[in-house]
């Protein structure tokens, strides 16, 4: 009888997207009859111990990332916060030595975080950056990256492999130090085709502060025109769920998962920041949108443009954007006409792991947090 693996699975705390895009990665290794070890901090945690209450978790040092008020000084605050981002990397190097023996983990899957590698078990990172937009340091932001992506023996990318991708020209790289495998785009929900209208928006944050809340605070004021049927969600996970009613606006501070997958198959139209995991998500479900990229996120700019450039979805940056503008979308096709498949996570998950030494004893009740 095959014997069950603990594999350490940590996405980085940067919005919500690396931690949401984990789900199907996490029910996968469920559905194997292996443990997922959920590691992170901050609101990525607080989002995956509301979804898997019964597992077990362990909280990494920060990288505190925040998004500069305005944009055009988000990369010179980038700069500024990279010591205290390299600490937390090397803080959690160091780290993962004692995590491996003391929860027996067999394998590592990163999302985006830099210093989960290790010489003991095969260490995967998840991105789609493989190359970093950042202006004029592009070429050095990307470089970095790939140094530390070198560290692991794999890069999962979720994307197609091809030129009908999502990312467009992020997630290509030519480096042969690389071992890439392209699962598809990676989302928690599924498209059942069981679509009901009830609102004609679904506004849906996330991202780090202080630009979500000042993208809330805009569109609030914006919706008081609008008129149609209207579900707001905030992207903030607290401690309890709130939902109001005001007029044809419902609001939630966050759904979960189940939440989400109701309310995207109620919704005719999403207005959202132009994050990649939204884009695999809103793809998925075949969703009309329209996109406010965070200002001075070259990346959500990037893809922004690209899926307008083609046709998909419009965009406006937040400074312009006005609710009359969402009367564009229907002159766009839509993130449904986008068709890309993706690999199955299980057998991916079997291929990688399955050179390790198994153990079927269990995690003692005293290391769950």
């Amino acid at each position: 009888m095959q014997k069950s693996k603990n594999i350490l699975i940590a996405p980085l705390n940067w919005g919500l997207g690396h931690a949401t895009r984990c789900i199907p990665i996490i029910d996968a290794i469920i559905k194997n009859g292996d443990r997922p070890i959920i590691a992170s901090d901050g609101l990525a945690l607080a989002l995956l111990k509301k979804e898997y209450p019964k597992q077990t978790f362990i909280e990494l040092p920060s990288y505190d990332i925040s998004y500069a008020k305005e944009g055009q000084n988000l990369r010179l605050k980038m700069l500024k916060d990279s010591p205290k981002i390299w600490m937390a990397i090397r803080n959690e190097h160091q780290m993962l030595q004692e995590i491996i023996p003391k929860y027996t983990i067999s394998g590592i899957i990163s999302d985006n975080r830099l210093g989960l590698y290790s010489n003991l078990v095969p260490s995967v990172i998840i991105t789609h950056q493989l190359q970093v937009l950042s202006g004029s340091t592009t070429w050095l932001s990307t470089q970095l990256h790939l140094h530390y992506i070198k560290k692991y023996d794999y890069c999962w990318i979720p994307d197609a492999d091809g030129p009908d991708n999502l990312s467009g020209k992020l997630s290509y790289n030519d480096d042969f130090e690389i071992e890439k495998v392209y699962l598809g785009p990676l989302s928690r929900f599924k498209n059942t085709g069981n679509y009901q209208k009830k609102y004609d928006l679904m506004v849906l944050l996330s991202g780090p502060e202080p630009q979500r809340g000042i993208l809330e605070k805009r569109l609030l004021t914006e919706l008081k025109t609008y008129k149609g049927e209207v579900l707001f969600i905030a992207g903030k996970v607290e401690k309890e769920q709130k939902v109001e009613k005001k007029g044809r606006l419902t609001y939630y501070n966050y759904l979960s998962t189940d939440g989400l997958q109701k309310a995207l198959d109620r919704s005719e139209m999403v207005l959202s920041r132009s994050g990649y995991t939204t884009i695999m998500d809103l793809q998925k479900m075949g969703k009309k949108a329209f996109f406010i990229p965070t200002p001075g996120q070259f990346e959500q700019e990037y893809l922004a443009e690209l899926l307008d450039q083609k046709g998909i979805v419009p965009y406006a940056n937040q400074e312009d954007f006005h609710i009359q503008m969402l009367s564009r979308v229907e002159h766009y096709k839509g993130l449904g006409s986008i068709q890309s498949s993706s690999r199955s996570l299980s057998s991916i998950l079997e291929e990688t792991f399955s050179s390790v030494n198994e153990n079927s004893d269990p995690i003692p009740s005293s290391l769950s947090t």
